[in-house]
């Protein structure tokens, strides 16, 4: 009984210390928990708990290289934090909360998701549950995860305590990437060119997945989503490298860029669904094709390569103990064939949270915390 009276007196303190924006620390945070849900861009671990040899895990160096205060490999896939930590920086906290797995094994997993938060991103997952289907944590289950979650808060807290502490919390959601790379790399396979109807049928999955997501999310208490949409696929070296030139796949990118609209439109149906819906949505795409456009702007010598891989772009080999490492980890825009490094990740948290006004919509990560 004390417990649970020591726990609902420290929800209170959070909601309130967020609100007033005073922490009894050097970090200011600007809301009092924060969930993450998606990809690898984000995942922070929890793919390290998932059994099979397929699984996408970033478990071993040179991961981790640059990781402050460990330089060990974490399941991030990055040389150090990725993009989920810098968001969560910017929000007031030391670096992204923990995985939903790892917190389950040591656990501690409710006095996290009370006091800082859980993360749920599972790399290889997408919007739909078929994208590498059983190699990873799909993004309904991350939804359902948290259902449960939610469940284990109340019973310590009680449901209104955490009805108030979720509705002024930060849910970061990044997601789609692999879904695309999954219709392309099908139609290659069918050796065929996707027709209209063939890609209107596919946004037609994805926009329901991903608007049955939020709408589930908002039911179980989220109010406050920041979202990042599908970056530039087409120009991830893994791509760029099957074409003769290194040139970026238009193709892909177009596909990102007409998903990204779709959603934007959903978004907008969606608010006007679901009162008291606030979100950002962030533009990975548009952020990510200016840096490659003008690398050298931002202090990158490379746009094209992995720092950590092998062969042609350092695209032809996976980032391991073995693989080729760059000099400048900082000055590439990609850490291995897919993933951009530390210095990427930290740039586009920072245009996200309160950088130019063209990057989110309808506004930036840092008022979305703060409405």
């Amino acid at each position: 009984m004390g417990y649970e009276v020591a726990m609902k007196a420290l929800v209170l303190s959070l909601v309130l210390g967020a609100v007033a924006g005073i922490r009894p620390s050097k970090l200011v945070r600007q809301v009092p928990v924060m969930y993450v849900f998606g990809d690898s861009t984000l995942d922070v671990g929890n793919n390290n708990y998932l059994p099979g040899k397929d699984v996408p895990r970033a478990d071993k160096p040179y991961y981790g290289i640059d990781l402050p205060g460990s330089g060990k490999p974490t399941g991030r896939f990055s040389n150090g934090y990725n993009t989920a930590d810098f968001v969560a920086k910017s929000l007031g906290f030391d670096k992204s909360p923990l995985a939903y797995f790892v917190l389950k094994a040591q656990k501690k997993l409710i006095p996290s998701a009370i006091t800082r938060g859980v993360s749920y991103a599972s790399a290889g997952s997408g919007i739909l549950d078929s994208t590498n289907a059983g190699n990873n944590i799909p993004l309904s289950r991350q939804v359902r995860l948290f259902e449960s979650t939610k469940a284990e808060m109340e019973a310590k807290v009680g449901p209104r305590a955490v009805s108030e502490l979720l509705g002024r919390s930060f849910f970061l959601l990044g997601t789609g990437s692999n879904d695309l790379f999954g219709f392309a790399t099908a139609q290659a396979k069918q050796n065929r060119t996707a027709t209209q109807s063939d890609v209107a049928a596919f946004y037609g999955s994805l926009l329901s997945n991903y608007s049955a997501a939020v709408t589930e999310l908002y039911k179980l208490g989220a109010r406050k989503f920041g979202l990042i949409n599908v970056g530039p696929v087409g120009c991830v070296p893994l791509v760029r490298v099957l074409n003769a030139t290194g040139a970026c796949a238009d193709g892909l990118n177009q596909l990102a860029a007409g998903f990204n609209a779709a959603l934007m439109n959903s978004l907008l149906a969606q608010k006007k669904q679901l009162p008291g819906l606030a979100y950002s949505v962030a533009d990975s795409l548009g952020l990510t094709q200016a840096a490659l456009a003008n690398p050298m702007a931002l202090g990158f010598v490379s746009s094209d390569s992995a720092c950590c891989g092998s062969g042609r772009l350092g695209a032809q080999g996976d980032c391991t103990p073995t693989a080729a490492l760059c000099p400048n980890r900082d000055a590439y825009i990609f850490w291995d064939s897919v993933h951009p490094g530390q210095r990427s990740a930290m740039i586009g948290a920072k245009a996200y949270y309160d950088g130019p006004a063209k990057y989110t919509t309808p506004i930036t990560f840092k008022q979305l915390a703060r409405a």
